[in-house]
């Protein structure tokens, strides 16, 4: 009776695992495969085993098995070969401990559950799917949740469409006037005092908005050319200033310098009429008094013109490096203003595309069918990975990746001639 409960449930164990087993034997466990033991007479030992990274499971008094590249055939006679010939020792109901040879025919191996395929692309939930023996590639996009052009579905293609246009039009806005103060930079740099705005009309936004952005650029470079003229005669008229004080103290200097030799000589003479015993000592002290202040003022305006003179300098030397100091902050204006140009053509790039694949959705709904997808499965070879083009009724193997790209009719994509002509 026992005998006939074991036979039982190992057959209900092998038909349940059968089910997993691809028709054709050839095939050749990987890792990734989960693979059934069962023993009938013995189901407390009855296991299962996912193959890992190096190919090998562990089973119940075997341990550790190489098993990737062998087929579910050459697998289970090598199990049974080496289990059959081993005793197990299990423990009846009433506890004895008995010792149990087991036979080829009672060890069932089987392929539980293969490797998973993996679905890309075109399709609301893309990911890993379970795989099943005669499982089509139809069958895993359904199991993907369908075909959908950039898993829109969670939102509304023509809210989206809205969004993407007002980002866009924003953007050439931005773009435009980012073109314009590079033109107006450009033309600061030459020394100009105007800019051909004629770049400005090729970008698609209206008239108006354009010729506010260019009067609005015009006007800044007037008002920055003419500060900058205003520096340079502030500059000129300062060294002009400068000049004419250094002139003043130099003649200034002069007329000192003859009081100071004056007033020495007139010392000198009236010490020696003191000496002569024919002046008072306070005549002599009254003389000393005067040259010492004569020698102050004389000292005082020297002092004055080096004064002016380095002031001088240093406005020359500005005078000088103005046009200099101009050209570094212009380039490095037009350098970061290029910068947030491209920048900006990459977002109108983006935002095109997305423009595009929203019309294809919004297309698509209204319509309420798309083209047939586009199908690429990439297989693992003995050789290495292959990608076979194929259909939707083709069968998958387990680990095989599929690509889904959904193709639309010539007539329902918009032409990109427009933005690539004006983003360039």
């Amino acid at each position: 009776m026992f005998k006939c409960l074991s036979l039982c449930l190992a057959l209900s164990i092998f038909l349940a695992h059968a089910t997993a087993s691809l028709a054709d034997d050839a095939y050749r466990i990987q890792p990734g495969d989960s693979i059934a033991f069962a023993v009938a007479s013995a189901p407390d030992i009855n296991t299962r085993a996912l193959v890992n990274i190096d190919g090998q499971i562990t089973l119940p008094l075997m341990g550790e098995l190489k098993v990737q590249g062998l087929t579910v055939s050459e697998l289970q006679a090598k199990v049974r070969n080496d289990v059959s010939s081993k005793v197990f020792r299990r423990r009846s109901n009433d506890g004895r401990e008995l010792s149990v040879m087991l036979g080829p025919e009672e060890i069932t191996v089987v392929i539980a559950e293969y490797r998973p395929v993996y679905v890309n692309g075109d399709v609301s939930q893309p990911g890993q799917q379970s795989f099943r023996p005669g499982m089509t590639v139809r069958q895993a996009i359904a199991l993907a949740g369908g075909v959908d052009v950039m898993r829109f579905r969670a939102q509304n293609p023509l809210l989206e469409e809205a969004d993407f246009r007002a980002d866009y039009d924003a953007q050439w806005i931005l773009f435009a006037t980012q073109q314009a103060k590079i033109l107006r930079l450009k033309a600061e740099l030459s020394g100009k005092s105007e800019f051909d705005p004629k770049p400005l009309l090729k970008t698609p936004i209206s008239a108006s908005k354009t010729k506010d952005i260019v009067n609005l650029e015009e006007a800044q470079l007037t008002a920055r050319n003419s500060l900058q003229q205003k520096q340079h005669d502030y500059l000129q008229a300062a060294i002009a200033s400068e000049n004419d004080r250094i002139s003043a103290l130099s003649q200034q200097e002069t007329k000192e310098k003859l009081g100071v030799d004056a007033d020495t000589e007139e010392l000198e003479r009236v010490k020696e009429l003191f000496g002569r015993q024919t002046l008072p000592i306070t005549r002599v002290i009254e003389a000393r008094r005067t040259i010492l202040l004569s020698s102050t003022r004389y000292l005082q305006t020297v002092a004055q013109r080096g004064v002016s003179e380095r002031d001088r300098a240093d406005l020359t030397a500005q005078l000088q490096k103005l046009p200099d100091e101009r050209r570094q902050g212009l380039l490095s204006e037009l350098h970061d203003a290029e910068i947030e140009l491209s920048q900006t053509r990459a977002k109108l790039q983006a935002l095109g595309d997305k423009l595009i694949y929203t019309g294809l959705v919004r297309s698509q709904l209204v319509s309420g069918n798309g083209g047939e997808p586009s199908i690429r499965i990439h297989r693992k070879t003995d050789t290495g990975v292959v990608a076979v083009d194929a259909t939707q009724d083709e069968e998958l193997k387990p680990g095989d990746v599929v690509d889904v790209a959904l193709r639309f009719p010539e007539s329902s994509a918009p032409s990109q001639q427009t933005t690539e002509k004006s983003s360039q």
